[in-house]
């Protein structure tokens, strides 16, 4: 017998329910830890896990910083739509805790590499610093942002093109990315996370499309 549901109109629940159910249905989500400049150059790194792939012509990402609960726009958004630049680092399970307290709500201005004690590396075509402590970054220019609904939580959907990447040699091998290397984390609902490593990880093939008969038997 199949499960019985229980079917939601989201008309009836509050933003925060809403937002709470989404988070648990949209999962595993990966983070995309986000550096930024402001406008007179003061550094910003937030992680959020609104967070996809795009096209590969060109290479592209969208990440999603939803309005604050008072329906302000936060520090990320604005500095891109200032100035058209960020890098988006990879969150590893090594440094979960660091990334955790750059997602405090800082005053705007303040420096997260700072206060959550992260290393800056200078980027290639962009200005914002790139995480020394991450394996994986997406240097990224501005193609453009879809605002979806107004007030608190509503979403901001930041598309980007990438315009270069950095590896790190210990995840690089045979001219690759090794995922087993990487140790990713992503977010779940409430404040679970959860962790790419070995022992949770397994690969399976793209099957090929394998028609019942030959077509020109079925036009017979």
């Amino acid at each position: 017998m199949p499960d019985e549901f229980h079917s939601i109109d989201p008309q009836t629940l509050s933003r925060q329910e809403a937002h709470r159910l989404l988070l648990h249905c949209v999962s595993p989500r990966p983070i995309a830890f986000t550096s930024t400049l402001s406008p007179n150059g003061k550094p910003n790194l937030a992680p959020f896990s609104y967070f996809m792939a795009g096209g590969a012509n060109p290479p592209s990402v969208v990440i999603s910083p939803l309005t604050t609960r008072t329906g302000e726009l936060k520090d990320t958004l604005r500095n891109i739509e200032a100035t058209g630049e960020y890098v988006i680092n990879v969150v590893t399970y090594a440094i979960r805790e660091r990334m955790n307290l750059a997602s405090a709500e800082f005053p705007y201005g303040v420096d997260e590499f700072v206060e959550a004690g992260f290393t800056s590396l200078p980027s290639v075509k962009v200005k914002p610093a790139r995480v020394a402590e991450s394996p994986l970054h997406l240097e990224c220019h501005l193609f453009q942002i879809v605002h979806h609904g107004s007030g608190p939580l509503a979403a901001n959907y930041i598309i980007g093109e990438v315009v270069y990447f950095h590896v790190s040699d210990s995840v690089w091998v045979d001219g690759r990315i090794d995922a087993l290397r990487v140790d990713a984390i992503a977010r779940m609902g409430d404040n679970w996370y959860c962790r790419a490593y070995a022992p949770a990880m397994f690969e399976m093939s793209r099957p090929q499309a394998v028609s019942a008969s030959p077509p020109d038997a079925a036009r017979a």
